[in-house]
């Protein structure tokens, strides 16, 4: 794909010497390809075409509030640790993009309505993996959630997950949520170590707006968006519903969710399985 303008955002500057990159810069550059490495702080403007997400997920999620809302889609390119957003190794990647072999999917964003007093949450409220809330000290947290103004009973916890189908497989799962498909139009409900033996993670359809109520013997509550975070008052309420518009991510044509639950979670790892 020739005179293509491509931004490139980095989350360790150390890595920009890596000679796996200086490779994938030079053969994007020897095929045509503008590239445009942002600054701290800065944002790829409509006149990109693509965005590079160099690092692991961490990196991908602080990419993707640079392009919400922008029509424009991130690649993430993977620098060695467990990656489900950011999957690519640096050799497979100019060779996709000069040649077209990649498809750009929609993920579904989250937005919260909630005062968190963190400008850089509250002017910019949206998640592409979950929203959380935790306690801050020693008290359990109750949680009382609404669904379409249904009330459910309250979870008493360590905290409560909200994901996306994409976040299915980043803390939701540590919180023992279940695995989807990413194209999957659902929300993820999940509690962090329930203090109930019955309490079990809801999926629940994606038009489904979710009202959050804390109520703690503590003052406050650790409240999170992704890889960001804000302490509100533990009786906050928080509203969660699926954002207006979605991430364009952009997957290889040679890659599958399936195949990377096997290779990186080790999915259905089994003797009997061994051909």
């Amino acid at each position: 794909m020739w005179n293509m303008k491509t931004a490139i955002y980095i989350g360790k500057r150390e890595a920009v010497s890596d000679p796996c990159l200086q490779t994938l810069w030079d053969d994007l550059r020897a095929g045509g390809c503008e590239l445009d490495f942002l600054a701290e702080g800065e944002s790829p403007d409509e006149g990109h075409d693509m965005l590079l997400s160099v690092g692991g997920d961490g990196t991908f999620l602080s990419a993707s509030m640079l392009v919400a809302g922008k029509d424009i889609p991130v690649m993430g390119v993977n620098l060695g640790r467990l990656g489900f957003l950011s999957e690519n190794r640096p050799s497979a990647v100019a060779s996709a993009i000069l040649t077209g072999e990649y498809t750009v999917e929609n993920r579904a964003m989250l937005k919260a309505d909630v005062h968190t007093g963190n400008p850089e949450l509250d002017e910019f409220p949206y998640a592409l993996n979950e929203f959380t809330v935790h306690r801050s000290g020693a008290a359990m947290l109750g949680v009382e959630v609404s669904l379409d103004g249904v009330q459910l009973p309250t979870y008493w916890a360590d905290g409560l997950i909200v994901s996306t189908s994409s976040g299915s497989t980043a803390y939701s799962l540590s919180a023992g949520g279940p695995i989807v498909l990413p194209e999957s139009k659902v929300l993820i409900i999940s509690p962090i170590a329930p203090h109930n033996l019955n309490v079990r993670p809801l999926v629940v359809p994606d038009n489904t707006e979710i009202r959050l109520r804390m109520h703690s013997r503590d003052e406050n509550v650790i409240y999170t968006a992704d890889n960001r975070t804000a302490v509100i008052p533990s009786g906050a309420e928080v509203g969660i519903s699926v954002a207006q518009f979605s991430l364009k991510r952009v997957r290889l044509n040679r890659s599958n969710f399936i195949d990377a639950l096997t290779e990186k979670l080790f999915w259905g790892e089994d003797v009997r399985n061994i051909k």
